[in-house]
């Protein structure tokens, strides 16, 4: 199993969810973060003040799969999120050792 880790721009966030469902994806978290990264941030105004924003909002999406599954999944949200700006973010992927579905019990795959 895989655990996939990805930060993307907030309006991208339904045309992937979308895209996941599409290739068969049942479930993903969703997170609400700030970022910092080459995109740098940027200066407001602010009723009258400048001031700079260097924590750029972003979401962090968080999807459980099948080690199988991974390349597509990564492929599927990389082509969804994709802007050709800086900061259309990253994808991480990592091992996931175990799950447990807490209502039956299930585990493993069977739990995703």
């Amino acid at each position: 199993m895989k655990l996939i880790i990805a930060v993307i721009k907030p309006f991208k966030l339904e045309e992937v969810r979308e895209a996941l469902s599409a290739i068969g994806i049942q479930g993903l978290t969703v997170t609400e973060v700030k970022g910092y990264g080459r995109q740098k941030g940027h200066t407001e105004i602010y009723r009258g003040a400048e001031y700079t924003v260097n924590f750029l909002p972003k979401i962090k999406l968080e999807i459980a799969v099948e080690a199988g599954l991974a390349d597509k999944v990564v492929e599927t949200v990389a082509d969804a999120a994709r802007t050709d700006q800086i900061g259309d973010g990253k994808i991480f992927v990592v091992p996931l050792e175990r799950a447990l579905r807490i209502r039956t019990g299930e585990t493993d795959a069977a739990a995703l």
